[in-house]
């Protein structure tokens, strides 16, 4: 029986370089930005021990987010997504605002027209709606309200749209996003779910990873090298309002023990599926 995969969406949070910020950006494809990723506790059931970007599945709420007038920025139709994968109402933009939220502590919202700024007045105050999402308590409608905030769903760039392969005992159906971290903002890990957070440039990770220091899965290796290619952030943001964004769906395979995946018409490029990730071990204790 294949399991349904659930609905989820995820940022791919973006900051100049230092050197950047200060006119002397470095040179090469991939190096002018960071991206933020955060790693997931050994103890997770999906995707254990794994450098990922903050997401998660969208909630209930959150579709009402973008459902309930004055709560969200409106979102044009766009020709990376014609066929309204991510339309206001399905809950994908808003449930990327709050995962990001939860799991990296940066807020995408506007206030009177400008980009949320925390300081020693209100960060405590805005922690407190955090942990509540952290707890399954929050409201997003609520708290929009309560803090004259408009989520900035228009902010987002649909960047990509990976599912799980069929065959895993967990499968998502998740939507990337990218997004420019704002300035007043801090980004720091949850220690909740995940157990890291650091700021690297797609090069480096893919280099680490190289190196088996940096652990990543399949869809994250795709996108890094996919946001490897651009020199700066307006330049990745750009791509994403005029380039059609195609579902991935990677293939599984199990031969002689080993859990590999690759994309349709790629089986020359497969990569090796974790024993922890596959099921596997559990199917073995039953």
């Amino acid at each position: 029986m294949v399991v349904q995969a659930r609905l989820a969406s995820a940022v791919m949070l973006l900051r100049p370089m230092p050197a950047a910020q200060a006119g002397e950006q470095r040179e090469g494809r991939g190096r002018g930005f960071e991206v933020f990723m955060v790693r997931r506790v050994s103890a997770s059931e999906f995707m254990p021990d794994v450098y990922v970007f903050p997401g998660g599945s969208v909630s209930a709420d959150d579709r009402e987010a973008e459902l309930t007038e004055g709560i969200c920025q409106p979102v044009a139709p766009s020709p990376a997504d014609p066929e309204g994968r991510t339309t206001m109402g399905s809950g994908t933009r808003a449930g990327a605002i709050r995962e990001l939220f939860e799991e990296a502590g940066i807020l995408l919202a506007e206030r009177d027209g400008k980009m949320m700024a925390f300081n020693d007045e209100n960060d405590a105050h805005f922690r407190q709606y955090r942990q509540a999402f952290q707890q399954r308590k929050g409201s997003l409608v609520q708290m929009a309200r309560a803090e004259r905030l408009t989520l900035a769903t228009g902010r987002l760039g649909y960047f990509s749209h990976w599912i799980t392969p069929e065959g895993l005992p967990k499968r998502f159906d998740t939507h990337f996003f990218l997004a420019t971290a704002p300035r007043g903002q801090q980004a720091a890990y949850d220690r909740l779910e995940t157990s890291e957070g650091i700021w690297i440039t797609p090069t480096e990770a893919l280099a680490r990873f190289k190196r088996g220091t940096f652990p990543i899965v399949f869809a994250t290796i795709h996108q890094l090298r996919d946001l490897a290619t651009f020199t700066t952030i307006e330049e990745a943001l750009a791509y994403t309002a005029d380039h059609y964004v195609p579902v991935r769906q990677p293939v599984l395979v199990r031969e002689n023990g080993v859990t590999r995946v690759h994309l349709p018409g790629d089986a020359d490029n497969t990569w090796v599926v974790p024993e922890n990730m596959t099921g596997q071990q559990e199917a073995g204790r039953e």
